[in-house]
């Protein structure tokens, strides 16, 4: 991390900002396959995605938020446009409107099937600069900060939710 002499903390200092950086330049390959080759967006191929890895028996759609770490009025959205799309499917276990078990077709699971080494492929490219040591110790590294982030949710729940209408009418 850098500074400048006689300046304080750079941007450049704060882990989530290079972290988004990393992902907006290593992940727009994967957002162009996504939206350009596959028409799903990046939100979308992470439903996919999850729902391929966790749901063999099928997934509600909170549990699916929830794994996927995606708040669930964006899943909701998700999920819709993928059924629009017939790329999963949506089922009512015993007829309770309230619970619907998601599941990939045959088509999502066709496009999981082609997309998945493709990503698979730009993430060995990324990490093809570490040494399979610096790659454990990366990943070790990534595990405790995200066990650091969860241990930190509680406390941000007192922060204010976020208000974009507000925002706007103040002119900020």
């Amino acid at each position: 991390m850098a500074e400048k002499p006689g300046a304080g903390p750079l941007l450049d200092d704060l882990l989530l900002y290079r972290l988004s950086r990393l992902l907006a330049v290593g992940g727009s390959p994967v957002i162009r396959l996504c939206e350009g080759r596959f028409g799903i967006t990046r939100r979308e191929w992470r439903v996919l995605a999850t729902l391929a890895e966790h749901g063999g028996d099928g997934l509600g759609s909170s549990q699916l938020a929830e794994v996927a770490q995606l708040d669930r009025a964006r899943t909701s959205r998700a999920i819709g446009s993928l059924a629009a799309k017939g790329l999963i499917s949506r089922s009512q276990p015993g007829g309770d409107r309230r619970q619907v078990m998601l599941r990939l077709t045959d088509a999502g699971r066709a496009i999981h099937d082609q997309l998945f080494p493709l990503v698979q492929e730009i993430n060995s490219q990324l990490m093809s600069v570490l040494t399979p040591q610096a790659a454990r110790q990366f990943d070790e590294s990534l595990a405790r900060l995200q066990a650091q982030a969860e241990a930190l949710l509680p406390a941000a729940a007192d922060l204010p939710k976020a208000d974009r209408r507000r925002r706007a009418a103040s002119g900020v």
